[in-house]
């Protein structure tokens, strides 16, 4: 089982090469879309790394196939600009999958 990525920068796309995860760079909502739509049926993935950037394109679609998809798991991971709400995040997609507010 392998990582892909979903970048929205080529910085990050590049590191993530250089660990040996494959990925592509978009940038506009259908881009990402597409590209989601595409690696979701993809049997050799597990995990799709998706920085922050490009969840907040699509907050609701990424958000019900968190819930409902089983494989491959979807991760959220700062750019290089970083990010301090992947706590909230996290928080937040717990609440909603068992129902307490944390």
């Amino acid at each position: 089982m392998k990582f892909y990525l979903l970048s929205d920068n080529i910085d990050t796309q590049m590191g993530m090469r250089l660990a040996g995860i494959e990925g592509v760079v978009v940038h506009e909502r259908h881009e990402v879309l597409e590209e989601l739509e595409r690696v979701m049926h993809m049997e050799d993935i597990a995990i799709v790394l998706m920085t922050t950037k490009l969840i907040e394109t699509c907050p609701e679609v990424i958000s019900e196939l968190k819930l409902k998809q089983k494989k491959p798991l979807i991760v959220e991971i700062p750019d290089r600009h970083g990010s301090a709400k992947i706590g909230e995040t996290i928080d937040r997609y717990v609440s909603e999958a068992i129902g307490v507010k944390l």
